[in-house]
């Protein structure tokens, strides 16, 4: 009987909509516990080791570290892309009209942030890393934003949703195009000629979504070698998988079905525990006030907000759209610091931008801190807004 109560709350932990944000927080602190003990340079060892297969034509052994940088990523991203075509083909972002807020507001999410980052780093040799406090964690937020329930008005999570969805399609361009390495015109051609089979395959209504998947394991690694990041293979396959308006389910939506719990599950807390194992030192606390760290930490914890309200406040007063139903603006500012949960986008960016071991680790740190600060900041301020439409409403 006990084992049987154990394994339906086992069964109903793993349906919530907040088990992969615990799972992705479970996976933060114990990477930063294992980093601050002696277990520490065991860990690295097993991220160093080399898995793979290499000759003279096929080049695939790299490190733990970098199959999941590069590899398990390039799935989450296959995830992100296939949501980003099915919200414009269908969704949010279907039609100017409900495009319009998100849009507007995650450019204005993402551009802020930049400029503070570049108003501390200018001149400096962290002045790369503008694209870090562009991000949203897209799990995180929708996770936090899960746990407020009735107390916010559903439109709420709908608008954070799309404009969460929108910002990763920027850090994705902006990935694709400032943060990938030069480029190899042959490897490129290769995923090009990937690419076209699998349009003709969508022309042809193949309906298996599994079936774009095998040409689609060319196309990461032609992308992988042309010097732009393996991970916008993931995005290139998810845009040519068929999807459709309709009640019946399409093929898009199967495979998004299918990865949805393998990424929140599995490949996300993965790339936390393996990308957070940060040994805290002297000189990493130290940064969190110099450029880098406050470049992050505002950009995050006020550029998001920011951008956000601005771009929106524009664009009601300028009838462009209106707010989501039954928010405020101050709901909007809530979203706007739950925006600024950066995190895995964040951390993936930093990696990128660079080469110094310590300012990989001081950005990270700053991203973990801000976006700590950030989500707990939205939460209360989104629960007392609710709370006070609460109580009004039940006086009238």
């Amino acid at each position: 009987m006990a084992n049987r109560i154990n394994l339906n709350v086992f069964r109903r932990f793993f349906k919530s909509a907040n088990a992969g944000g615990i799972l992705l927080f479970v996976g933060v602190v114990l990477s930063l516990i294992i980093a601050n003990t002696p277990l520490a340079p065991s860990l690295q060892s097993v991220l160093n080791v080399e898995l793979g297969y290499e000759s003279d034509a096929v080049h695939l052994n790299y490190s733990v570290i970098l199959w999941i940088n590069d590899g398990l990523m390039a799935v989450f991203f296959l995830l992100v892309g296939l949501e980003i075509k099915r919200e414009i083909v269908e969704g949010e972002l279907s039609s100017p009209r409900k495009a319009s807020l998100p849009i507007l507001a995650a450019l204005g999410g993402a551009a802020v942030p930049a400029l503070i980052y570049v108003a501390f780093n200018a001149g400096t040799d962290t002045a790369g890393g503008w694209g870090i406090p562009m991000a949203t964690d897209i799990a995180f937020a929708l996770a936090v934003i899960g746990v407020l329930g009735k107390h916010i008005p559903a439109s709420l999570k709908i608008f954070l949703a799309a404009s969460a969805i929108v910002d990763d399609l920027i850090a994705i361009m902006v990935i694709a195009f400032f943060y990938s390495s030069g480029v190899d015109a042959t490897y490129l051609l290769y995923a090009g000629i990937g690419m076209a089979v699998l349009l003709i395959m969508n022309r042809m209504n193949v309906q298996n979504p599994y079936l774009y998947l095998i040409p689609g394991i060319f196309i990461w690694y032609f992308v992988h070698h042309s010097g732009i990041h393996a991970t916008i293979a993931g995005v290139l396959v998810a845009m040519t998988i068929p999807t459709n308006k309709t009640d019946v389910e399409s093929p898009l939506e199967r495979l998004e079905h299918a990865l949805v719990k393998p990424v929140n599950f599995l490949i996300i807390p993965i790339f936390a525990f393996a990308n957070t194992n940060i040994t805290l030192q002297n000189e990493m606390l130290n940064g969190l006030v110099a450029p880098l760290g406050l470049g992050i930490g505002l950009g995050l914890f006020l550029g998001k907000p920011l951008g956000i309200f601005f771009m929106t406040f524009l664009c009601t007063k300028l009838k462009i759209s209106s707010l989501p139903a039954g928010s405020n603006f101050k709901h909007i500012i809530g979203v706007g610091l739950l925006s600024g949960i950066g995190f895995t986008m964040s951390i993936f960016i930093a990696i990128l931008s660079f080469d110094h071991p310590l300012y990989v680790n001081e950005a990270k740190l700053s991203i973990l801190i801000a976006s700590l600060i950030a989500g707990l900041s939205g939460y209360y301020l989104l629960r007392a807004a609710g709370n006070k439409a609460m109580i009004t409403t039940a006086k009238l």
